[in-house]
C-alpha cells in the first residue's frame, strides 16, 4: 500500500499581540504553530517557530518560545530528518528555527524575499545564516506530487500556503492568511454570498481563497489559531 501523507501540528510557544494590533483593541495571546508533513518518504516542515529578534520586539510581543528541536524530538525526529522547509512568510515568528536547516531547501516566494532584501522586514540573522539554501518560487508550484505551494498575499506580499492532498481529504496549511479560523470562515461565507447574488454592500472577497477552495479542502489549519476550519456542506 502506498504511503499516505500525514500532517502533525507542532506547538512552538506563544506571544501576546498588543491591542493596537487586534480588531477588538484588547491584547490577545496567540500560539505559534508549525506543521510536519510526511509525504512520499519525506518529511516537510511548514514554519519553524518564534525567532529571537531584538529586545524591543521581545518587549512588544512578550514571547514564550518552545525550541523546535524539542518539538521535533517529541515527534521522533531531528532537524536532519527534514527534507524541505516551507515558510508561509519571513516574519520573525515563523522562521525562528530556520538556522537549524543549513543546506536544507527552504521554499519562499520571490516576492517575500524581495521584501527581506529591501530591509526592515525581518531580522537578517534569521534569514542569512550560514548554509541558508532558499529556493524562490514565482507563484504557484506543485513542489511534490500532491503538494502545492499557493501564493496567498495579504499579510505580506509574498505570503504562501501549502496544500496537502490526502486520500481522506485535502488539508490546507494556511499560515497567517487570517488571524483565526473564524476569520477564514467569514471570508469564505462572504465569497459564497457574492457568488449567490446577495445584494450589496458585501465584503470584497480576495482572489486567492477561491483558489484554495478549488482544492476542495476538508480542513484548513492556521499559524496563530489552534482551531480548524471545516466545510459546512
Amino acid at each position: 500500500m502506498a504511503e499516505q501523507p500525514a500532517v502533525r501540528r507542532l506547538d512552538l510557544g506563544w506571544f501576546v499581540r498588543p491591542g493596537t494590533e487586534t480588531a477588538g483593541g484588547a491584547p490577545r495571546v496567540e500560539p505559534a504553530l508549525a506543521y510536519l508533513v510526511r509525504h512520499g518518504g519525506e518529511v516537510l516542515l511548514f514554519d519553524t517557530g518564534i525567532g529571537t529578534a531584538d529586545a524591543g520586539t521581545d518587549a512588544h510581543y512578550r514571547p514564550f518560545r518552545r525550541p523546535l528541536s524539542e518539538a521535533l524530538a517529541a515527534a521522533g525526529l531531528a532537524p536532519g530528518d527534514v527534507s524541505v522547509v516551507v515558510n508561509c512568510h519571513l516574519h520573525f515568528d515563523h522562521i525562528g528555527g530556520n538556522p537549524l536547516f543549513a543546506g536544507t531547501p527552504i521554499l519562499v516566494q520571490a516576492a517575500e524575499m524581495a521584501l527581506v532584501r529591501g530591509g526592515e522586514h525581518t531580522p537578517e540573522h534569521l534569514v542569512d545564516f550560514p548554509g541558508a539554501a532558499y529556493e524562490e518560487l514565482s507563484g504557484e508550484a506543485e513542489v511534490r506530487p500532491g503538494l502545492w505551494v499557493v501564493p496567498t498575499p495579504g499579510h505580506t506580499a509574498g505570503h504562501q500556503s501549502l496544500v496537502v492532498r490526502r486520500p481522506d481529504g485535502t488539508v490546507v496549511l494556511a499560515g497567517q492568511t487570517h488571524a483565526t479560523a473564524s476569520d477564514f470562515a467569514a471570508s469564505r461565507l462572504a465569497a459564497t454570498a457574492v457568488a449567490e447574488g446577495a445584494r450589496p454592500p458585501l465584503p470584497e472577497p480576495d482572489d486567492w481563497p477561491r483558489r484554495l477552495l478549488e482544492f476542495d479542502p476538508r480542513r484548513v489549519l492556521f499559524a496563530h489559531d489552534a482551531s480548524v476550519w471545516e466545510p459546512t456542506r
